[in-house]
């Protein structure tokens, strides 16, 4: 039998997510909108993340022995929609990325994974980032490139006797670029090989020689996060940089469907905060002499907006429960169903925020047009829609 109601536990994190996100994160994201984008946004954003992590926040996957939470997905849910509902952009980039990535470590199956987990529990607030868009080569190619090798990604791992030496670019897209303290970098370590089986993953530390950070790129909304380029010039690496097998970062990323679960909550919490935010000025707002929530134009887009934000969160919630049960069809399926809808569902309710406000929703007074801007990111990151929809229809028909 299935259940939605959260355990005590759960609930003890929801709530203490949601008096963390009031009290941190939404008066940060409310500065940023009135002020405009600051140019580096992470000496006002790590403060905030540093708070998060005391509460365990970012260490929501590791094991209880090692001094994480040892949280399920459903947690991350839970949690991640709470942080989501008061600014998309650090929920997902500092919060939900930093705490899923872990899990590449934990899963790999290698003993140099087992000892980064250990440092990472250890550390105090340790900020993630995963590297894997290149210039000049369609982030699609990750997942629908087959069997030519001619595609993917191009940055190369070149064995040595003591280790390996990276060389080539990340994309100015790499999120946390600049703020994190360690990445872990996809490469061709066999170029021969195609996608699913030429490609490793390497944790590399910030402050590695010949690792650096290159040109920035600002988004039209999420104001308090960092992407930019990575340029490596022969890092020289250690044998041990390299997690799990070799050849095997496409099957360690399969193993993570967290990552996208954990991402389509935040959406989640952007739909709601979208709705939250029209249905408070619908019943300040008087037309006619009456709330304009009683007029039946502004009531069923009202309903709409609600519809939206419980379909978004059963995606989740149904994926984040398949995690546990069936990872496979959530990695293949309800991970990549669950980031569709959750997107999909906030622009919607942005779009319908927008329309409740009226003149006042075009204006930088009010939130429904940063809300719009914000949701409209979430066509573009961790794959486009149409290549998720490709990926399921992949998944459905046993094609490719």
């Amino acid at each position: 039998m299935i259940g939605f109601t959260p355990t005590a536990e759960q609930q003890q994190l929801v709530d203490t997510a949601r008096g963390f996100a009031q009290r941190h994160i939404r008066p940060l994201a409310q500065r940023a909108r009135q002020d405009g984008p600051p140019q580096d946004p992470w000496p006002l954003v790590k403060p905030v993340f540093e708070a998060g992590a005391q509460l365990g926040f970012t260490r929501l996957f590791v094991p209880q022995d090692l001094g994480g939470m040892g949280g399920t997905c459903m947690d991350a849910a839970l949690l991640l929609e709470e942080l989501g509902a008061a600014d998309i952009g650090l929920a997902s980039d500092y919060f939900a990325l930093t705490a899923c990535m872990p899990l590449m470590a934990m899963r790999a199956g290698s003993p140099s994974g087992e000892a980064f987990l250990k440092r990472f529990a250890e550390a105090p607030a340790m900020v993630l980032a995963g590297a894997q868009s290149e210039p000049d080569v369609a982030g699609s190619e990750l997942m629908m490139a087959g069997p030519d090798p001619a595609f993917g990604p191009k940055l190369s791992a070149r064995e040595t006797a003591d280790g390996w030496v990276l060389s080539g670019r990340k994309s100015a897209f790499i999120t946390n670029a600049g703020a994190a303290d360690a990445y872990f970098i996809i490469a061709r370590s066999d170029p021969a090989q195609p996608v699913f089986t030429g490609l490793s993953i390497f944790l590399i530390p910030a402050d590695t020689p010949g690792l650096t950070v290159g040109k920035k790129t600002k988004l039209i909304g999420w104001p308090l996060t960092t992407h930019a380029e990575l340029v490596l010039d022969d890092v020289h690496l250690p044998a041990d940089a390299l997690i799990g097998q070799r050849g095997g970062a496409a099957m360690t990323f399969a193993s993570v469907p967290e990552m996208p679960i954990g991402l389509a909550a935040c959406f989640v919490g952007l739909a709601r905060a979208a709705f939250e935010h029209a249905k408070e000025y619908a019943a300040e707002r008087r037309s006619t002499g009456r709330p304009i929530m009683q007029h039946q134009t502004v009531a069923l887009k009202l309903a709409e907006m609600a519809i939206n934000v419980e379909t978004a969160r059963l995606h989740v919630w149904q994926a984040a429960a398949a995690c546990e049960t069936d990872p496979m069809r959530a990695a293949m399926l309800l991970a990549p169903m669950a980031k569709a809808t959750a997107v999909d569902m906030a622009i919607r309710n942005a779009e319908l925020a927008v329309q409740v406000l009226g003149g006042y929703g075009v204006t930088t007074e009010y939130d429904a047009g940063h809300y719009l801007k914000d949701a409209w990111i979430g066509w573009s990151c961790d794959f486009t829609r149409d290549v998720l929809h490709l990926g399921i229809a992949q998944a459905l028909t046993g094609d490719g």
